[in-house]
């Protein structure tokens, strides 16, 4: 008897010092169910979005769910459009550009019971937002134009005269640019890239499209984000990717709380769902880069631990727009 009532005080003891977020579930769960819905609006691909907030619903069968996927300017811009009217439609927002929410006072601080999972990159310090994926612009090569050997290992080793012509970009990768001013000063980013420049990249819009290029043997070097090179090295595609570049610059796609939600609960459910070790591999399963620390990636190569990560920090969303005046005009764009 005894030993069961210092069991008994021992556990409600160790329950004193739980966070008491993680017991609001059931008032969570109540209120979603007057509220009965949830508005997600997300740039991210509809055959990630839609299996996540489809299992979602499956869970939390009381409510129903309205989806707005579109692309991040799109997004952005029909958002600031709405909000600036008065108009509040969304409950949550998932976008790689949610660093420039939080500039806007359009999201609000919500501390999802399980972030202590995710690395500090992929959160943000006052709980405005949680990783969902992440994004790795990585330098990838056709594996029958160019060897193991010879390719790049580091940014300097794309200036040597035999990669000339050969260099696929993105014309709009603003966050890349100024994410490289954050880590090495802007004087010699802006150095490097004028040298760059003198390399004739060419152009074409869409990270899909540059890795599709470059399978198809159009180039022998390109940039595009990791998880789509696995999958297509999965596929049986001649290509293959650098991970030994400092940095790599990583985007997270984070999920937020709108500052007005009509159904704040739904909307915190739906963010502890995606944030969920389920959710998490889920992402996996999608053959994404779960944000989460103990969910690990697909391919071991793709270990986030492992990789010499720097994440696009907030204050490059916010001057975005100069960053991409001085990445043109360096490129000739």
């Amino acid at each position: 008897m005894q030993f069961l009532l210092r069991s008994l005080a021992l556990l409600v003891l160790s329950l004193a010092f739980v966070p008491s977020r993680i017991y609001a579930q059931p008032a969570l769960i109540e209120g979603a169910k007057k509220e009965g819905k949830v508005v997600w609006y997300t740039s991210m691909a509809i055959d990630t979005s839609k299996p996540l907030l489809d299992a979602f619903l499956k869970e939390y069968p009381f409510i129903k769910a309205d989806l707005v996927r579109a692309g991040e300017e799109q997004l952005m811009n029909r958002m600031l459009s709405e909000t600036r009217a008065g108009q509040w439609f969304f409950d949550a927002v998932s976008t790689s550009s949610i660093g420039t929410l939080i500039e806007r006072k359009m999201i609000t601080p919500y501390l999802a019971p399980e972030r202590d999972a995710f690395m500090d990159q992929f959160k943000d310090p006052q709980g405005y937002w949680t990783g969902v994926f992440a994004n790795n612009l990585i330098l990838a090569y056709n594996t029958k134009m160019v060897a193991a050997k010879d390719a790049p290992k580091d940014y300097p080793d794309l200036l040597d005269p035999k990669w000339k012509g050969q260099i696929l970009m993105d014309p709009t990768d603003y966050d890349w640019f100024g994410t490289l001013i954050a880590a090495w000063g802007r004087e010699k980013t802006v150095q490097y890239m004028q040298r760059l420049a003198k390399q004739q990249p060419s152009w074409r819009r869409g990270h899909g499209l540059t890795a599709q290029l470059l399978g198809a043997g159009e180039t022998g070097l390109a940039w595009a984000y990791s998880f789509r090179i696995e999958r297509m090295k999965r596929e049986g595609a001649p290509v293959e990717w650098i991970e030994t570049f400092d940095p790599i610059v990583v985007t997270i796609s984070g999920i937020g709380l709108s500052a007005r939600a009509t159904n704040p609960n739904a909307a915190k459910l739906l963010i502890n769902f995606a944030t969920s070790k389920r959710g998490q591999e889920m992402v996996r399963e999608m053959r994404r880069i779960p944000a989460r620390g103990d969910v690990k990636p697909f391919a071991p190569k793709m270990d986030q631990s492992k990789l010499k990560l720097r994440a696009v920090p907030k204050e490059v969303y916010a001057g975005l727009d100069d960053h991409a005046r001085e990445f043109r005009k360096i490129f000739g764009l």
